[in-house]
């Protein structure tokens, strides 16, 4: 495990408190159309467990980058197709909230107030930590990175990858973090180095291939590589501090099949299927009843110095900040 594990972390925690597990309605069925970005251990994990809980329910899978997926939405607003979308960060969600329709889930309780919308509108899942993922038999010459500030060094032109914010939440989230980490300066020296990818998925296997030598990513993303055997793959939590971003699942506004679709996310939130994903896919949960440790060798999050970034602000400055990015790519090449 990467020695930065263990470094202290600035985050509001997580209060562990114990619920008990609710139970499913196993009555009147059918197919709920679910539009997700996640990679597909996550809709495995998801739908074996949603079949011990909900059997009468089937899920139907439309899977893209999160950005793609909500312009689909918004191109369908007049005769929706989806029921669910799973998921994003707000920071992405926030620009098609028309999009959506208020639910509480009957899970709420189990995930902490700060994490709530307050209409309702989408509903928290993960919790996600950026990090670098390297692969350490490219790396020859160049020190291993340990923070922000050494993939600013043109020795690291064309062997940093990060995908197309328009298109990834998760490019977005990390960009917006550094940028508010370490200012404009320094993501401009970034767009220097940076080769843009179309999609998330292609800078995980792009680093795992020796393609690149180092990507950003989501932990839980790169993890997946470690966890499969995979040596030369390290994480990197930059020792500036690293940024921590919340995913979140909504319920599509004029969905076919609201009531399933309502189970569905009830299902996709218990403990039962959060747990699941945990260990499957090394994903965080949103719930404050879990401890990651108990199922996945992750670092506890007090050990890593990790610094919230204002979803709602991200949310509101997107498209001027994607301009600004765009001009700094722009400019490099």
């Amino acid at each position: 495990m990467n020695p930065g594990l263990t470094r202290r972390v600035v985050l509001c925690g997580l209060a562990a408190t114990l619920l008990p597990t609710v139970g499913f309605a196993q009555d009147a069925g059918g197919t709920v159309v679910v539009y997700t970005p996640s990679p597909a251990q996550a809709v495995e994990a998801a739908t074996d467990s949603l079949r011990q809980l909900e059997p009468n329910i089937s899920l139907s899978t439309i899977t893209g980058g999160s950005g793609q997926l909500l312009r689909r939405l918004e191109a369908e607003a007049a005769a929706p197709q989806a029921d669910l979308f799973w998921s994003s960060s707000e920071n992405t969600l926030g620009g098609f909230r028309e999009m959506f329709e208020p639910y509480r889930s009957t899970q709420l309780d189990a995930i902490p107030e700060a994490l709530h919308h307050p209409e309702d509108l989408w509903t928290a899942t993960f919790s996600h930590v950026v990090v670098a993922m390297v692969n350490t038999d490219q790396l020859g010459d160049i020190p291993a990175p340990t923070k922000w500030e050494d993939f600013l060094d043109p020795a690291w032109k064309g062997k940093l990858a990060i995908a197309d914010p328009n298109n990834s939440s998760t490019a977005y989230t990390i960009l917006w973090g550094i940028d508010q980490l370490m200012g404009p300066e320094a993501l401009e020296k970034l767009a220097q180095n940076v080769t843009v990818n179309s999609s998330a998925s292609s800078i995980l296997r792009g680093v795992a291939q020796g393609e690149f030598v180092a990507g950003l990513t989501f932990e839980a993303n790169a993890y997946a590589y470690v966890a499969g055997g995979q040596s030369e793959i390290a994480l990197v939590y930059p020792e500036e501090g690293t940024f921590a971003s919340t995913e979140f699942m909504a319920l599509v506004k004029g969905a076919p099949n609201p009531e399933l679709a309502q189970r569905t996310m009830d299902a996709i939130l218990s403990k039962e299927t959060q747990v699941a994903l945990l260990e499957s896919t090394f994903r965080r949960p949103s719930r404050s009843d879990i401890v990651v440790g108990d199922h996945a060798d992750l670092p506890a999050i007090e050990d890593i110095k990790v610094f919230p970034t204002d979803e709602t602000e991200a949310a509101a400055g997107r498209d001027a900040f994607l301009a600004r990015w765009q001009g700094y790519l722009q400019s490099a090449n």
